[in-house]
């Protein structure tokens, strides 16, 4: 094949459904069906009967993302990339674009290979007769998950409720249905709505509920291991769906799609390609990369309603039977909105790498964090974490989010999902995460037990900052963004107003539940001097556990913030 093709030669699974699933036929007349003949607002058990009519649909799995065989696949879009973004915005005419009037398939394919992004597009898959006018710097995407069902709903409660709708409100029914982008807290119904099934392969009466792991790889040769390592030591393999952005090199990097023995075509019996139908990959040009931030975003974007969601790094090795002890472990946090989440230990003295036995139950908690870097760019960052034997064995709460391990419900990935419009962030990702997330609601924890360990003190790696010359120039518009979004923003210099990009505002921005304020009062975060007080790991453990979890929500919908009058202040100045 052409190294377009082999570039893009992203598996359709057989026998899965489309990625927007119950959008037409029968399924999205049985939705038709349940919608009551009135104008009075829906009850909850009218919107749980339209959800049940839809459940054929929702609880497919896997659900692939399929490929982009046409300019027009209502299921695909186009997106500038981010880089190309801020720079046309905030540099004009120095940074032009070249338009292309009437884009030819094998102009469209140039646009989306060799030297410029790609997504799933094969050459010999467009239409040459295909006239659509098309900018280098774009690239096709998958859509975000969005079925019918809850977008149904959500327009019948706006229609309902006779309010104009402003036309400058992201229309995505299903974050419209949870809480409508963080306007208020979801229910109980609304969150458990979210979330596939699939049957006990070992007891098809037993339904287990389903993992989505998503991986940003960049350009990394221990990708293929840690994708066969989370399907060859999960209990439950049949439960999980893998979906790897993979920033790759074409003629220099072997693909993650191909497994460590080799191609599924000479040694198919390797785990990877018995579950290939649960495993996506996205390929995009690694020297058009911008940072982990829109490579996790395209993560994202390949969410297909799975139970729970999982992240983690392209270079880690799972431990035995990882699927069934995080479940458990979230489970016994009793919180919907807990999110599982820690920098991980490194495989040396934790695990046995050849048997995937955990050799040592020390874990890292997330206590410890700072500001860093200078003017502009300086932002919140969590630094190395206190590690050891955990006296607590159940989840733990911590204030903070980590980027190398997550794992909670699926919802949160369609709530918070990672932000298109953050060129060249590496540092900060994780407090923007973490604050959007704790805004709308959810709770973090540090598991009692790591399922996963990273590999550290890898020499020789490629990293994404080899591509400084191409759009490193973006990075202080990404930044300036994050920190504006976030109510971060350092002092402005000289009295001017610092530029950002305000797109999507809404989509990838601060919700309601919970105001910021609180988080920086009750966790000694000073945004105005930029500073913080120090040793609050001395509070993160056991006595933040007492004093935090007696205000727990009965039913089980996270912390209420409003209840806690804890204020952290450093005791332990005269110390180190």
């Amino acid at each position: 094949s052409s190294p377009i093709d082999s570039a893009n030669s992203n598996r359709v699974n057989t026998g899965t459904v489309n990625i927007n699933n119950g959008d037409t036929g029968k399924g999205s007349d049985r939705i038709r069906n349940k919608i009551p003949d009135n104008n009075a607002p829906l009850t909850e058990e009218e919107e749980q009967d339209i959800l049940h009519a839809a459940q054929d649909e929702l609880n497919q799995f896997p659900i692939s993302i399929g490929k982009d065989d046409n300019i027009s696949n209502p299921h695909w879009e186009t997106i500038i990339h981010p880089g190309t973004e801020a720079l046309k915005q905030f540099r004009g005419e120095s940074f032009s674009i070249h338009k292309k009037k009437r884009a030819t398939a094998s102009e469209l394919a140039g646009v989306l290979s060799g030297k410029k992004l790609r997504g799933n597009n094969a050459e010999n898959s467009m239409n040459e007769k295909d006239s659509s006018g098309i900018e280098e710097g774009y690239m096709r995407v998958p859509k975000f998950w969005d079925p019918l069902s809850y977008k149904t709903i959500a327009d019948e409660r706006e229609r309902r409720n006779g309010g104009a709708v402003s036309s400058d409100l992201p229309r995505d029914g299903v974050r419209r249905y949870l809480g409508n982008f963080g306007s208020r807290l979801m229910t109980p119904a609304e969150a458990k709505s979210i979330g596939s099934r699939v049957p006990n392969s070992k007891n098809n009466a037993e339904m287990l509920e389903t993992i989505f792991v998503a991986i940003a790889s960049y350009r990394d040769w221990q990708c293929s291991s840690t994708v066969e390592s989370v399907f060859s030591r999960a209990s439950h393999p049949e439960r999980v769906r893998v979906a790897v952005v993979d920033q790759i090199r074409l003629g220099k990097d072997s693909p993650c799609s191909i497994p460590p023995g080799g191609a599924c075509a000479e040694n198919p019996d390797q785990v990877a390609c018995k579950y290939q139908s649960q495993i996506d990959y996205f390929t995009v040009d690694a020297e058009l990369s911008v940072g982990p931030v829109f490579a996790r975003h395209l993560g994202h974007r390949l969410y297909r309603g799975e139970y729970f969601a999982m992240q983690s790094d392209a270079h880690v090795s799972f431990v035995i039977g990882w699927d069934d002890e995080i479940i458990e472990e979230w489970h016994t946090a009793k919180n919907e909105m807990a999110i599982l989440s820690t920098y991980l230990s490194g495989t040396d003295g934790h695990i046995n790498l050849k048997t995937g036995e955990r050799t040592s139950k020390s874990r890292p908690i997330m206590c410890l964090s700072d500001f860093e870097g200078a003017g502009g760019l300086k932002h919140l960052r969590h630094g190395q974490q206190p590690e050891g034997v955990p006296t607590i064995h159940v989840p733990t709460l911590d204030p903070f989010w980590a980027a190398g391990f997550s794992f909670g419900r699926g919802h949160f990935v369609v709530n918070i999902p990672y932000d298109q419009h953050l060129p060249w962030v590496f540092q900060g990702e994780e407090i923007s995460i973490g604050l959007r997330g704790f805004s709308y609601g959810y709770d973090f924890y540090s598991p009692a037990l790591s399922v996963c360990y990273h590999f550290y003190g890898r020499k020789n790696v490629p990293m994404f900052w080899e591509n400084t010359s191409t759009y490193s120039l973006s990075a202080i518009y990404g930044m300036n963004r994050l920190n504006a979004i976030i109510h971060m923003e350092s002092p402005s210099i000289n009295g001017e107003t610092k530029e950002w990009m305000r797109t999507d505002e809404m989509k990838y921005g601060i919700g309601k539940v919970r105001a910021l304020q609180q988080f920086f009062d009750i966790f000694g975060i000073h945004v105005e001097k930029q500073t913080v007080e120090k040793h609050l790991c001395r509070f993160v453990g056991r006595p933040m556990q007492k004093e935090f979890m007696p205000f727990l929500r009965t039913n089980e919908m996270g912390l209420d913030y409003d209840r806690i009058t804890y204020r952290f202040v450093d005791q332990w100045k005269n110390e180190k």
